[in-house]
């Protein structure tokens, strides 16, 4: 086992929400919105053995905040995400593995009861000490989606065969995690 997965410490952690942000970019045109989900909640279960460990991950898919009031409330509508019948997305890990000082960690994202599996790549940022008494872990972990896999597919035509809003979704997760007692 490398020296990073044994710096975990075993135990159950749970994702604090002032220190982690859910973000994600797609393309716009000529640019490219960024927004990020402000409700959610993860739970991590590092075993022994890096293998047998446990992750899941529940987001309000209504907290949704790109910086644009109108058009939080376009992608929660059921051009997108359908917020009313669809209240949150899931994550269930069902692999995790080792990749150098870094790990990867496949699983099952569920979006509007569509399940498809996705791979994250997870860097270690470290773990230590916290003032309050308790144990951090901090990582950032990144994919790429292609939004329609999960029937998000609303756009508009522009110059012909161009669309303004991409397929491609990068999802960035940055995050501290509170090992819990």
């Amino acid at each position: 086992m490398s020296e990073v997965a044994t710096a975990v410490p075993t135990g159950t952690w749970v994702l604090d929400p002032s220190h982690t942000e859910i973000g994600f970019t797609v393309r716009h045109l000529v640019s490219k919105v960024r927004g990020k989900f402000e409700e959610f909640e993860s739970t991590v279960v590092v075993a022994e053995n890096v293998a047998d460990s446990k992750a899941s991950a529940t987001i309000g898919l209504a907290s949704i905040n790109t910086g644009t009031p109108d058009r939080d409330k376009h992608i929660r509508s059921n051009d997108f995400f359908g917020v009313e019948e669809n209240a949150t997305m899931a994550f269930e890990a069902t692999g995790i593995k080792e990749d150098g000082e870094d790990y990867i960690v496949t699983g099952d994202l569920t979006i509007k009861n569509v399940t498809k599996a996705v791979e994250l790549e997870v860097e270690l940022l470290g773990v230590g000490s916290d003032p309050w008494g308790g144990t951090r872990v901090g990582f950032e972990a990144e994919t790429d989606i292609s939004r329609k896999d999960w029937g998000i597919d609303f756009n508009i035509p522009v110059q012909g065969q161009k669309l303004m809003i991409g397929d491609k979704v990068s999802i960035k997760i940055t995050a501290e995690a509170v090992l819990q007692a």
